[in-house]
C-alpha cells in the first residue's frame, strides 16, 4: 500500500521523501502557504549580516527532524516569486536540509513596510549586542521615518528604553567596540555617557577594562577624577518650568536636546537632529 498518509504538511512530506512538484503556494488549514523554495529570493536589505555556520547546521538538523516550527514571511514580488520579508535563517537552514518548500505568510508590502518589519524582528532577536540593538534602532527612525514615540509602540518598550539605548551610539567607536565584545556593560556605558570629553571616555573604558571595574567604582573613579579638575563654576539649576520645554522638543528628537542658562536668564538652546524626517515631523506639529 503505497498511497501516503492524508494530513502531513508539505515540508515533513519533504522529508519523508514524497514528490512535491510544487508549481506554486499550497494553502494550509494554518493560514499560511507553503511555497518552494526555489521561487523565494533573500531580502536584498535584510538587516542581519552575518550567519553562524554551526547554528545554521544545528537548525538544519532539527528541520529534518520536526520540521519547520514557525512559517517565514514574504512578499509577492512577481507572479510565482516571492520575497523574504523575515525569516532567512530558516530559509538557509531549509535549504541546507533539503527541503523543497517552507511555509510561509505572504504579507502585501512596499519597500519601505518590508525594511521596517526586517528591522522590528531583527531587533527583537535575544542574541543581539546592545549596539547591534541600537543601530536597528537607528535605522528604523532614519529609512522608515519613524520617530522615538513611534518606534517604542512598534516594539512594545518604554520610550526611554529606545532612547537610552540610541544614546550608545554617541559613544566613541572604541568604546562602542568593547560592548560589542561584552567586556563593557550598558551599565558602564551609561555612566561613559555622563563624561564630555571622548578622549576621557574612550581612557576610562580602557582602564574599566583592564582593572575589571565594577559600574559602582568606575562611578568612584569619575567622582574622583571630577574632585581632581581645577574647580569651575557650576552651571546654574534651570527652573522648573524649562522641564516642558525639554520635554516637548525631546517629543521630537530624543534625547538630543540641551539647555545652556546663565543667571541672568540668558542661554542658548542645542538641538541635534539625525535626519530631515525628524525635522519636516517637527515643522508639522508646529501647523497644528
Amino acid at each position: 500500500m503505497n498511497k501516503p498518509q492524508r494530513g502531513l504538511g508539505k515540508g515533513l512530506s519533504a522529508l519523508l521523501g514524497e514528490s512535491l512538484d510544487v508549481p506554486g503556494p499550497v494553502p494550509s488549514r494554518a493560514g499560511h502557504v507553503e511555497i518552494p523554495l526555489n521561487s523565494i529570493t533573500p531580502n536584498p536589505r535584510q538587516p542581519r549580516s552575518a550567519f553562524d555556520d554551526e547554528a545554521l547546521s544545528e537548525l538544519s538538523s532539527s528541520i529534518r527532524s520536526i520540521g519547520i516550527v514557525q512559517p517565514i514571511t514574504v512578499r509577492k514580488i512577481s507572479e510565482g516569486k516571492y520575497q523574504i520579508i523575515s525569516g532567512e535563517r530558516r530559509y538557509r537552514a531549509s535549504r541546507l536540509a533539503g527541503l523543497r518548500t517552507i511555509p510561509a505568510y505572504i504579507r502585501e508590502a512596499d519597500d519601505t513596510q518590508m525594511l521596517e518589519m526586517a528591522l522590528v524582528e531583527n531587533v527583537q532577536r535575544s542574541d543581539l549586542d546592545p549596539i547591534e540593538t541600537a543601530l536597528g534602532y537607528k535605522r528604523l527612525i532614519e529609512e522608515c521615518g519613524l520617530t522615538h514615540e513611534q518606534l517604542s509602540e512598534r516594539l512594545g518598550k518604554k520610550r526611554a528604553s529606545v532612547t537610552n539605548s540610541l544614546r550608545l551610539l554617541k559613544l566613541p567607536p572604541t568604546v562602542q567596540q568593547r560592548i560589542r565584545d561584552g567586556v563593557l556593560s550598558t551599565g558602564h556605558a551609561k555612566v561613559l555617557l555622563g563624561v564630555d570629553d571622548p578622549a576621557l571616555q574612550e581612557s576610562l573604558c580602557e582602564e574599566t577594562v583592564r582593572g575589571a571595574l565594577s559600574v559602582r567604582q568606575l562611578e568612584e573613579r569619575l567622582r574622583h577624577l571630577s574632585k581632581e579638575a581645577s574647580p569651575a563654576s557650576e552651571a546654574p539649576e534651570l527652573p522648573r518650568s524649562y522641564g516642558s520645554l525639554i520635554s516637548h522638543f525631546g517629543k521630537y528628537f530624543g534625547d538630543n536636546v540641551s539647555v545652556r542658562r546663565s543667571p541672568s536668564g540668558k542661554g542658548t538652546i542645542t538641538i541635534r537632529f539625525s535626519s530631515d524626517q525628524q525635522i519636516e515631523h517637527f515643522l508639522d506639529s508646529l501647523k497644528h
